[in-house]
């Protein structure tokens, strides 16, 4: 079983299932859980389709080793998901009320750097003191922590991102603990130094949002207000750089996403700039 998953079944299956003999657990019970988790609004239809993966796998070993008749996990839909390009995002005052509503310290810089970098989850679980340029202002994308192990960011590439004062600010007043600051430590880290848990964080997330009377949306739509505030300030073969995507299409939602209230009034201005000659020769002729 992969860390992922894994850690899907210790931290919530178990607990809503685990005390259920094998025959208890029918499809009405796990269609009642997945509503559940829809009202209450924290996980993406994708993250909770994976949950549902992971008890139809649990449900179908069941058969073949202990005998279970059938698997009712079999019987329920998946969640819908949200057509691609689909997201949400927080502008930069709510990104800072976010931060102020966190747990701890560690969690407001998380939610800026990811908010004012891009960077994936699983690059902010992995990002190191060393990758960390403040003097260039440059944020050094090099690994990607998933499944349990370091390994090469999702496009293959190493990466650089420009470090913006707001995420600087974030990063500098980490730097200032007492311990875990050296080049090879991680920037954000448990109790002992490790990587931070992906689960915990995202729980301390959703209740970051309630407490800040945010609307609910999830950890990776940081990245997206990332993307939706660069492609304002860069151009898009800059913006596809810095959030590490391989397909240029990818880079586009982003201009699709922010709203061109202006767009009318350039275009306007444009046309008539162009008459300008043509309606200065008419009056003459007049």
């Amino acid at each position: 079983m992969s860390a992922d998953y894994k850690s899907v079944v210790e931290h919530a299956l178990d607990k809503e299932f685990g005390e259920l003999p094998l025959e208890a657990v029918t499809a009405e019970k796990i269609d009642a859980y997945q509503a559940r988790l829809v009202d209450e609004g924290k996980l993406s239809a994708r993250t909770i389709n994976k949950r549902l993966v992971a008890l139809h796998g649990i449900l179908r070993r069941a058969m073949r080793v202990y005998g279970l008749r059938s698997n009712p996990a079999a019987l329920v839909d998946r969640q819908p998901l949200r057509r691609s390009g689909e997201f949400s995002v927080l502008d930069p005052g709510e990104v800072e009320a976010l931060a102020r509503a966190a747990d701890n310290d560690q969690d407001a810089a998380l939610f800026r750097v990811a908010a004012f970098t891009g960077l994936r989850l699983g690059e902010l679980r992995a990002l190191r003191w060393s990758d960390v340029d403040f003097a260039k202002h440059l944020v050094h994308v090099r690994r990607n922590y998933t499944h349990g192990a370091d390994g090469a960011p999702k496009s293959g590439r190493v990466r650089s991102v420009p470090l913006i004062d707001q995420a600087a600010k974030a990063l500098d007043g980490l730097s200032r603990r007492e311990r875990f600051t050296g080049d090879d430590d991680l920037v954000f880290v448990d109790d002992v130094g490790g990587h931070v848990d992906d689960w915990r964080l995202r729980n301390r997330f959703h209740n970051a949002l309630d407490k800040a009377g945010l609307p609910r949306l999830r950890l990776h739509d940081l990245r997206h207000t990332f993307g939706t505030l660069a492609v304002q300030a860069f151009p898009l073969s800059d913006v596809r750089a810095f959030m590490g995507h391989a397909d240029i299409a990818t880079t586009m939602v982003y201009v699709h996403h922010v709203p061109q209230v202006d767009a009318a009034d350039r275009l306007s201005r444009l046309v008539a700039k162009a008459q300008a000659p043509d309606l200065a020769l008419a009056s003459t002729a007049a």
